[in-house]
């Protein structure tokens, strides 16, 4: 039988149609019944072929046609288990995948990372707020309706897992690549907001990826670029780090992202990453956490892991120390053939290979994959992009609004009243300046750009004083909310004399930024937005227009003035 087609069998037969009995079985639950389709194919595959399923390559609709045939290519000669697609848009991506699994012997796993949904990869799609900002909000319901939400994205563009939530407990405020991306410092708190979107997205047929094991949270070094090292005992770890994993993987999470990390507590190997680690991977997440479901490596590319192991070596010693998945590798091909290699010299046995292969060929069939169909390629944006999305964006930007000062001097303020409207950090008028002259008539708006000088601002500070009421946003620009926004010192000044006169203050970028504003804790008014976008403008607007109340509580520690879980 032509190995393209036999997967097709047995599709009226197999156990797991769930249709007749109600729910479906998760991911979890359905591993451990046996399965005629996932048997089918794992019998027809070469022990070369079986090796290959483990290993995802990269993906991209904004590269050339040249580089997508490469990847082509790869599919048809490699026979690897599946992709990671990366930048692009939604329709290109829908016509790329049907090419790609036409190409494919075994159905393909499509995966990207969607830690705030497709947005974080491609355009012309939904972004919802990056987890800091929903670490924020009160009402988890909100965030396990966004989980649904993106499985009904993912799936509708022909991808089957979001290598995501990340339950890293961000507990350094330094934190250069996990920062903005994790629900906050408190791991009850990035437990209780993980869950909602785990679940959401697991309800909705979605395979997820939690990240980063063991915790990326506590580390000042970027595992893209170098090799992060977290000295904590194991004590430590196991009752801060590893408590969201934990907690979720009890809840039935589908995949474990494992981190490129140093943690000699764990592994005293020198300069070993744990990606890299048998007992780390094998030994605490398998054996001691009980994790049952498909471990996957952190893209293997990254210096973290490469720098000190190189050659091909890293993916060989990350299939012996226990993942299922290798993402990302520097060279597929070689890869495939040294793994090959470790196994007839018996550094790794083909009994744990065909364990993880097994559990992939179970996750293709869960999501659906054992049933051969085309995506749809027609409309295809406008239905990645919904109107009950739209909505939900803007639920959950106005539940993370947070009021740190003011309360009762922004429900004193007056739409009658000459108001003057500033935004600062930017040299264009904003939507918040425009949402707030909309209500406030008798509005003016000034802007103030990032690297505004003394000049500048007198001449603001020269018409101030003809108005009664003063409202200034303060606007990171930069495409991600990190640490570190650009104000010119002058303006820094102006915003802690504002803070002394009446002015309210709205905070369009991270938290950790309060810090390097001082003043603002002695504001008339302050409401934190966490990041630069349209949907938090507007809510921030709703908030100061006294439209919406504030229910937002910071999920993370600035300084003495502002701590987690502070919101009036």
């Amino acid at each position: 039988m032509n190995i393209r087609h036999f997967f097709i069998i047995g599709l009226f037969s197999i156990s797991g149609t769930f249709a007749a009995f109600g729910q479906k079985k998760t991911y979890l639950q359905t591993l451990e019944e046996p399965n005629k389709w996932v048997d089918s194919v794992f019998k027809r595959l070469s022990k070369r072929q079986k090796i290959a399923q483990m290993f995802f390559v990269r993906a991209n609709t904004n590269f050339s046609k040249a580089y997508q045939d490469s990847v082509g290519k790869v599919i048809r000669r490699q026979r690897v288990g599946g992709l990671v697609f990366f930048q692009g848009g939604p329709g290109r991506q829908a016509i790329l995948t049907n090419k790609y699994q036409s190409l494919a012997r075994v159905p393909l796993l499509v995966t990207s990372d969607g830690e705030w949904g497709l947005g974080m990869r491609l355009d012309s799609t939904i972004s919802y707020p990056y987890q800091m900002a929903l670490g924020a909000v009160q009402n988890k319901d909100l965030i396990y309706k966004m989980g649904l939400e993106v499985a009904k994205d993912y799936k509708r563009i022909g991808m089957h897992m979001n290598l995501a939530p990340d339950v890293d407990v961000n507990n350094n405020p330094k934190n250069p690549v996990i920062n903005f991306r994790s629900f906050g410092e408190n791991k009850y708190n990035v437990a209780t907001k993980a869950a909602a979107y785990m679940n959401g997205m697991q309800d909705g047929g979605l395979l997820v990826s939690i990240k980063h094991f063991p915790g990326h949270g506590d580390t000042d070094v970027d595992s893209h670029y170098d090799l992060p090292q977290l000295k904590f005992t194991k004590e430590r770890l196991d009752s801060l780090e590893l408590y969201p994993f934990k907690e979720l993987i009890k809840g039935g999470a589908a995949g474990v992202m494992i981190a490129h990390m140093n943690i000699p507590s764990l592994d005293d190997t020198p300069n070993m990453p744990s990606t890299l680690s048998k007992p780390i991977v094998t030994g605490l997440l398998k054996e001691e956490l009980g994790f049952k479901g498909i471990v996957i490596s952190d893209a293997m590319e990254m210096k973290g892991v490469v720098k000190n192991f190189k050659d091909g070596e890293a993916d060989v010693m990350g299939i012996i120390a226990g993942n299922d998945i290798l993402e990302l590798s520097e060279n597929s091909a070689r890869a495939i053939k040294l793994v090959r290699k470790a196994v007839r010299e018996d550094r790794i046995s083909m009994d744990q290979i065909d364990q993880s292969v097994k559990k992939i060929l179970t996750a293709k069939y869960w999501a659906g994959l054992n049933v051969k169909k085309s995506i749809d390629e027609n409309n295809v944006v406008a239905e990645v992009n919904r109107p009950e999305s739209v909505v939900l964006l803007q639920q959950l930007s106005e539940g993370a609004m947070t009021l740190l000062t003011g309360k009762e001097n922004i429900k004193q303020l007056n739409p009658e009243k000459r108001t003057i409207i500033i935004s600062i950090g930017t040299p264009q008028v904003t939507l918040f300046q425009r949402e707030l002259g909309d209500f406030y008539k008798n509005a003016v708006f000034y802007t103030l750009d990032k690297n505004a000088t003394a000049n500048n601002i007198a001449k603001v500070l020269r018409d101030i004083k003809a108005f009664d009421q003063i409202i200034i946003g303060i606007h990171d620009t930069r495409t991600r909310p990190g640490n570190g926004m650009v104000l010119s010192a002058d303006l820094k000044m102006f915003i802690k004399d504002m803070s002394l006169s009446n002015a309210v203050f709205a905070l369009f970028a991270n938290p950790y930024n309060l810090a390097a504003l001082p003043g603002l804790e002695k504001s008339k008014g302050l409401v934190v937005a966490y990041q630069k976008e349209d949907f938090m403008q507007k809510a921030a607007a709703s908030v100061i227009k006294n439209q919406v109340i504030a229910t937002g509580k910071l999920p993370v520690t600035v300084n003495s003035f502002f701590k987690y879980g502070d919101g009036l």
